[in-house]
């Protein structure tokens, strides 16, 4: 008989990959009965990170984690043409009322921030400092090697004028780049092109030395500010979510600003990277690709680089003659208590030059029956409307407070918003409108009403616009990917 040969191969078992990314719980906000709580007070919020990690997700073919959605951060990932201000302040106010699209029964009210567009020629000199994580975890290809193209991009962006220092951070921090003019690029690309990964992550110890660098040669007058890159994944030194928080709290006294621009999957600490850019006067973004990158460091270099207002904050009262019941859409990490309002010692959000905020709230009008009022009347006090509320057409006051950049004390302005809403709305309010359903959608909330994904997209169809950079007809597409992940 000849030999026997064996068919069989011995087949190396896949690694096992664990996912650990890091999202906060999100407890959607409720709604709230003028007569018990008649003020809703919040910090603006730039941020838009929530919105490329959650397309990352969805280019992937799979829904993102409940918790990684921050419907305010996928609303304000876009521009919306609001008027330049005209007056003293540094943005203009812009308010819309119409019916809201999910509930037609409900009020939607469109709250609109324009920042002061300020040339670049005219934007004061930089003190940038790059913190960046060069440890072990940012090996993969969307990690460190994305980050330095990121950066080479930003680096053509700079000015004489303006100077740029380098510190990286793994097993231990270093300064890579001295203070270095932004006229003398190649120096800046050579000392990118140098940084390899590896080691473990002191993120403490980088933040340290990075914020230190930058107060040595503060610029007064001028933008000082610190652009941590990283994946979040902090392990060596001060690291856990409280301990960070703290240092940068600690660190934004000096007058430094910080941008966090978030890098990769499967580790990524999304909840650590929105506690150190809210905490340090700063601002986050998530750089999945290029274009995104692109987007941030170029198209919106005034916007994600030069602040204009600090300590943005929003209080509304509503009229209980007016409005049965209220709920802000989004921005549960960023609710004040009322008594923060007035406070200039509380911590608030930043506006960059040329950025828009957008808030939107749903509300209940009076004689509404709605099954989100569950609340039995009271049995020991009695709440009621003052006469005058019941003569006025108002339906809610808009008040905000900002502090200049370098300054200390916050000035007030205030808009009141009439019961008189538009059967034809925006461009403005129909998109943010848009992009709030499919952000419920996403969460799966019990407040999305009978919205589905077709009103979604037509929708957004019908409000997307000049689009010139094309992120909205991307959104479309990403709407009608979600559709097919059912």
């Amino acid at each position: 008989m000849g030999a026997a040969y064996s068919t069989a191969y011995h087949v190396e078992p896949a690694p096992v990959v664990h996912n650990t990314e890091g999202y906060a719980t999100i407890h959607e906000n409720v709604f709230h009965q003028p007569l018990n709580e008649p003020l809703s007070t919040f910090s603006i919020d730039v941020d838009a990170a929530s919105y490329s990690n959650m397309r990352r997700f969805l280019s992937q073919g799979q829904k993102p984690p409940v918790d990684a959605v921050r419907i305010e951060e996928m609303i304000n990932y876009f521009d919306y043409d609001y008027p330049q201000p005209e007056g003293n302040d540094p943005f203009s106010i812009n308010t819309e009322l119409s019916s809201a699209p999910w509930n037609p029964k409900h009020y939607l009210v469109h709250i609109g921030l324009q920042g002061k567009v300020i040339p670049t020629d005219n934007l004061p000199p930089s003190n940038l400092v790059f913190q960046i994580d060069v440890s072990g975890s940012m090996s993969d290809p969307n990690k460190l090697p994305l980050l330095k193209s990121s950066f080479k991009l930003l680096t053509e962006q700079l000015r004489p004028v303006d100077k740029v220092a380098i510190v990286v951070y793994a097993g231990a921090a270093g300064l890579v780049l001295p203070p270095t003019s932004g006229s003398d690029k190649q120096t800046i690309m050579e000392a990118f092109d140098k940084l390899q990964a590896g080691g473990s992550t002191a993120g403490g110890a980088g933040i340290h030395l990075a914020y230190k660098t930058a107060l040595e040669n503060l610029v007064e007058g001028g933008n000082n500010r610190v652009i941590l890159a990283t994946d979040g994944d902090f392990n060596v030194g001060e690291s856990s979510d409280a301990s960070m928080e703290r240092l940068i709290e600690q660190k934004r006294n000096d007058g430094i600003f910080l941008t966090v621009l978030g890098f990769g999957m499967g580790n990524y600490k999304d909840s650590k990277m929105e506690i150190l850019a809210d905490k340090g006067n700063g601002n986050y973004a998530y750089i999945d690709n290029i274009l995104e990158a692109k987007k941030v460091l170029v198209n919106e270099f005034g916007g994600t680089l030069f602040t204009i207002a600090k300590d943005v904050k929003i209080q509304v009262e509503f009229n209980p003659a007016k409005v049965q019941a209220y709920r802000l859409i989004g921005y549960e990490n960023r609710l004040l208590n009322k008594e923060d309002f007035n406070d200039d010692k509380k911590d608030a959000g930043e506006l960059g030059s040329g950025h828009t905020v957008t808030a939107l709230y749903e509300i209940i009008p009076v004689g509404v029956n709605s099954s989100f009022l569950p609340v039995d009347p009271l049995k020991y006090q009695q709440n009621t409307v003052v006469p005058d509320a019941a003569k006025t057409n108002e339906l809610m006051t808009v008040k905000l407070r900002y502090k200049q950049p370098d300054g200390d004390t916050s000035k007030l302005l205030v808009n009141t918003i009439m019961d008189e809403p538009t059967a034809k709305t925006s461009e403005n309010y129909r998109w943010s409108a848009a992009v709030a359903g499919f952000g419920m959608m996403l969460r799966n909330s019990e407040f999305k009403g009978d919205i589905t994904y077709d009103q979604v997209v037509s929708l957004a169809n019908g409000a997307k616009g000049q689009d010139k950079n094309g992120y909205r007809i991307e959104f479309i597409n990403l709407v009608k990917s979600a559709m097919l992940l059912n």
